[in-house]
């Protein structure tokens, strides 16, 4: 009998193979989404000092993240807090999430309010 693996087990083996590939630095730093049931997180990363330059949530926000409106709001939040910081241009992780849905509402808002990917 085969034992099938969880979801969030096989999101992790994707994201664990997806971080292989990208890294973030202070001049491109990564933007990292976390997506859970009812909230969506995003950090902007600095890989090489390990150090998180911005972030923001739906909690913070006091908006629903567990729909597209509010991860269209977190998106924008990050781009303008982004734009303070003098961040332009970002590398997308998307945590081994489908880009699809709130993953990417939050990435077109962001693309949207200056954001380069």
């Amino acid at each position: 009998m085969i034992k099938k693996e969880s979801k969030n087990v096989a999101r992790l083996r994707r994201h664990a193979r997806i971080r292989e590939k990208i890294h973030g630095t202070a001049e491109c730093p990564r933007l990292n989404v976390f997506r859970s049931n009812a909230e969506i997180y995003v950090q902007v990363i600095d890989d090489d000092k390990q150090v998180t330059l911005a972030s923001s949530s739906s909690k913070i926000l006091k908006v629903n993240g567990g729909n597209i409106e509010g991860a269209k709001a977190v998106g924008k939040d990050i781009a303008e807090k982004c734009k303070k910081l003098k961040i332009k241009k970002v590398v997308f992780d998307r945590g081994g999430y489908l880009y699809h849905g709130r993953v990417e509402a939050l990435a077109v808002s962001a693309r949207e309010n200056g954001l380069e990917f």
